[in-house]
């Protein structure tokens, strides 16, 4: 069996610590401000940004990578909180944001902004933000 050489490893160790310490580190910040956990700020940007205040609910799960029956059990807690709501619509269900929910995303957005500057922009400087962004823009086209 192939392995990955100690370089290697130690690449994809610290890429996996980056990239988890980064956004939890976003999602402490906006949570500690806001009371919104990273799902819950997931869920609204998603509906009042693509789906100006509602969205299919089968496309905000591809949009975030999720389940359907994950999203349809975090979304009844998020209707519990009063920051979205459901209807059926011709084959399939539309996640409506509600005002509260609205207002919610709104207060959040400058605490995520300062939070990724604080904890991904600003720790890289300018040439090093431009070489990681080349560097992510590589890691998203490669195909073997």
């Amino acid at each position: 069996m192939d392995r990955l050489s100690k370089d290697e490893m130690a690449l994809w160790h610290a890429w996996k610590r980056a990239a988890e310490t980064v956004r939890a580190r976003v999602a402490e910040d906006i949570a500690a401000e806001t009371g919104l956990s990273d799902p819950d700020f997931g869920v609204l940007t998603r509906v009042t940004e693509d789906g100006r205040g509602r969205l299919r609910q089968n496309q905000l799960a591809d949009s975030m990578g999720w389940h359907r029956s994950r999203l349809s059990h975090h979304l009844t807690r998020m209707e519990q909180r009063g920051l979205v709501t459901r209807r059926p619509v011709d084959g399939g269900v539309e996640v409506v944001v509600t005002d509260a929910g609205r207002a919610e995303a709104a207060r959040a957005r400058p605490v995520h902004a300062r939070a990724v500057r604080a904890h991904l922009v600003e720790p890289l400087g300018k040439a090093d933000r431009a070489t990681f962004f080349a560097c992510l823009e590589a890691l998203t086209e490669s195909r073997d």
